[in-house]
């Protein structure tokens, strides 16, 4: 798999991890694809010295999250020269690595930077709208001398790569940091510039809709070092069983598939003013009481790895308080994982065998082999909580309307059997009856695809439960794409934008007023259109 190096524009940017993905598609195995802050009132400055100054006085901003904060927050003027100097792939003369996933505004964290090109100078930038800019500048460091790092440790029973040895070169003081996805952008004297992201989130997502950063699939495909886990130096049999997040990450600027299969969601979430939080996988992970009060949570379009608790945050969110769900990719929820700690923090560890067969827990704790969800000792597909199952890749097929007159797709003029072109791919789903599905579920697209020679359907969809919950899940891992007109899996076309735009835009709002099932109950309409058993197989067994 070879990846272009170039000069990077802010727009650019936010297509490269749709790139990056599609690519990495290629990699996979035959089984799958791949209490709240006060606020600055002004912008910090930067001093002749180089480090950090705020001029005038600070006042509380307003709570995080609420569509209040989200406004003011992207009114203050954005920086679109965030994105110059910045490579794909990364540059390996500055690369670095954060301590945290996520912090809460206050909690400090450890960077960890190597540079063979000088000393570095670290700019925090705050991801969102900011009047299309993209990004606003939060903070900037002094040069960091600090900078030599030692090589890589390499364990040979797990085939894991990590730079838990390197000493951190900073500690990055994120108190005035406003919650939001963030770059650190690591730049040298000469130019040459690299990214490391960052979450930082509300302590509490009360009233939100929570955008959840895929950290877990970032560092799956990230081959720093020498072995992701889908490959090692000669394919996918000397794989790395678990990898560290310890270590830079080796594509997309460094932040993995956050600007092509995140960013655009956020910065259309935080244009329209919407009460948002922002979280990782991680999180969901070490915190059950993570989604407490949230109205929505969002999976973004690539977020296939997760842990046993990971899934129950959702299902908990989803039957308890009615909280709503989205899957804006293929693929979700696909592969089981386990987290750890390294040296230098708890969950930082991820493991994922891919073969219960090979996985030692297999003996001992069987529901937590790392194989497939739906697969043996114990399984549990996915579509369980998507309502979708995952098929085959790579596809590239057009979008075909089933249900225009589904709420979702109100002002879009959409007609029967009209197509998006070039929206299902490379990875898709589909609501498959012979697997658990719940119901009511209501089909917007069904829409043929072939893939490896088989003729199917990837379908976008939509159910609801008991306690009002309602679930959205495209069925295409581009369905983010389609929000940018520049994404270079589709032609440019301002109609498909359009219409995802509005079929998004009516979902975040219905999402962010609480469960969505309760005004708008799912229409089962499978019989209608023939998905049924007799209709409709499983490709992957």
């Amino acid at each position: 798999m070879a990846r272009r190096t170039r000069r990077a524009s802010a727009t650019a940017l936010l297509t490269a991890g749709v790139v990056a993905a599609t690519l990495l598609a290629a990699c996979t195995d035959a089984t799958a694809p791949s209490t709240p802050a006060a606020t600055s009132s002004i912008a910090p400055s930067v001093a002749g010295d180089g480090s950090s100054t705020t001029t005038g006085t600070t006042s509380p901003g307003p709570t995080w999250p609420s569509a209040r904060a989200t406004q003011e927050e992207n009114a203050r003027p954005g920086d679109p020269s965030w994105g110059d100097g910045l490579a794909e792939p990364p540059s390996k003369q500055v690369e670095g690595f954060a301590g945290r996933a996520s912090v809460t505004p206050g909690q400090p964290v450890s960077l960890y930077v190597r540079s063979s090109a000088g000393p570095v100078v670290v700019k925090a930038y705050r991801v969102g709208w900011y009047a299309g800019a993209g990004a606003r500048l939060v903070w900037t460091s002094p040069p960091l001398s600090a900078v030599s790092q030692p090589a890589p440790v390499l364990e040979p029973a797990t085939r894991t790569w990590s730079a838990s040895g390197w000493t951190p070169s900073s500690s990055l003081p994120t108190a005035d940091w406003p919650p939001g996805d963030y770059v650190l952008k690591l730049q040298a004297t000469s130019g040459v510039a690299n990214l490391v992201p960052l979450t930082v989130r509300a302590t509490s997502v009360r009233d939100a809709v929570v955008l959840v950063n895929g950290n877990t699939t970032w560092h799956a495909y990230n081959h720093w070092g020498g072995t992701s886990l889908y490959r090692g130096a000669t394919g996918f049999a000397d794989r790395a069983y678990a990898v560290s997040l310890d270590r830079p990450i080796d594509y997309g600027f460094g932040t993995g598939d956050f600007f092509g299969n995140e960013a655009p969601l956020g910065r259309l979430a935080e244009k329209l003013g919407l009460p948002v939080a922002y979280v990782t996988n991680t999180d969901l992970h070490a915190d059950p009481s993570l989604l407490d009060g949230a109205r929505a949570v969002i999976s973004l379009g690539h977020d296939e790895y997760y842990s046993q608790a990971m899934w129950d945050a959702l299902v908990r969110a989803r039957d308890q308080q009615g909280t709503n769900l989205a899957f804006l990719g293929a693929n979700a929820m696909y592969r089981h994982i386990r987290l750890g700690p390294t040296p230098i923090g708890p969950d930082r560890l991820e493991t994922d065998y891919k073969d219960a067969g090979l996985d030692p827990m297999t003996a001992t704790h069987p529901a937590e082999a790392t194989s497939q969800w739906r697969q043996p000792p114990m399984p549990r597909p996915e579509s369980v909580v998507t309502g979708v199952y995952y098929q085959c890749n790579p596809v590239k097929a057009d979008m075909v309307v089933a249900q225009p007159d589904a709420w979702l797709l109100a002002g879009t003029g959409l007609k029967p059997g009209d197509r998006l072109a070039s929206l299902v791919g490379s990875e898709y789903d589909q609501v498959t009856p012979s697997v658990p599905t719940p119901r009511p579920i209501e089909v917007l697209f069904h829409s043929p695809v072939t893939c490896t020679g088989h003729h199917q359907f990837s379908d976008a969809a939509y159910y609801t439960t008991a306690s009002g919950a309602g679930v959205f899940a495209s069925g295409t891992s581009s369905w983010i794409c389609g929000l940018v007109l520049e994404c270079t899996f589709h032609q440019p076309d301002q109609r498909l934008v359009d219409t995802v735009t509005t079929v998004t835009t009516t979902l975040l709002k219905a999402f962010a007023a609480g469960p969505a099932g309760k005004d708008h109950p799912a229409r089962d309409n499978l019989d209608r259109l023939g998905i049924t058993t007799a209709t409709i197989r499983d490709m992957t067994k």
